[in-house]
């Protein structure tokens, strides 16, 4: 009897990684008045945009902008690098990378893969988000989430570090295991 291992497209997707719609439809909507510079128009108008995660309680905002519409979608961005941060979905033995990580990692010197995905890119949250729970799952140890990841350890961090929340979660969880703290 042959028994199919399970694929990584077949697991729950991290909040992170998901199409907008489906990532709204998990969210509270607020509204409200934003305040600061913008004048009479934004002192009228309802353009401060507040989503919160159900499920997790994890909430995000954005008011800077003159349209609700571009607030939502900036907060929609925060949202989604605040649940990659925060929010950790289980990682299965042995290959864990999803199409996205592999689609952004390439072979480098020694077999190990780059990272190519600017902190700006719409797959940054996602491919953060992927990290997190792949280092959370070895214990925080860079070195081992880097070998299941097949990328380099500084690859990892320097993904890590180009969102500074993310940087300071990990340092916090690597502290609270005994681990040193890393730049």
């Amino acid at each position: 009897m042959l028994i199919e291992k399970p694929r990584p497209e077949d697991w729950p997707a991290h909040p992170a990684a998901l199409a907008d719609e489906a990532l709204l439809a998990l969210c509270e909507l607020g509204r409200g008045r934003s305040s600061g510079p913008g004048g009479q128009h934004r002192n009228k108008v309802q353009t401060l945009v507040v989503l919160t995660h159900r499920a997790s309680g994890v909430s995000a905002q954005a008011g800077e902008r003159r349209s609700a519409m571009e607030n939502q979608r900036v907060a929609l961005r925060r949202l989604r690098l605040a649940l990659a941060t925060e929010v950790r979905v289980g990682v299965p033995l042995g290959e864990c990378r999803t199409a996205l990580w592999m689609s952004r990692t390439g072979k480098g010197a020694g077999g190990k893969g780059r990272i190519s995905c600017s902190p700006s890119h719409r797959d940054f949250p996602a491919m953060l988000a992927e990290a997190m729970d792949v280092l959370e799952a070895a214990g925080w140890d860079v070195e081992t989430a880097a070998l299941r990841l097949v990328v380099s350890k500084t690859q990892l961090v320097r993904l890590i570090g180009d969102h500074p929340p993310a940087l300071v979660k990990m340092n916090a969880e690597r502290v609270r295991l005994g681990k040193r703290v890393l730049k």
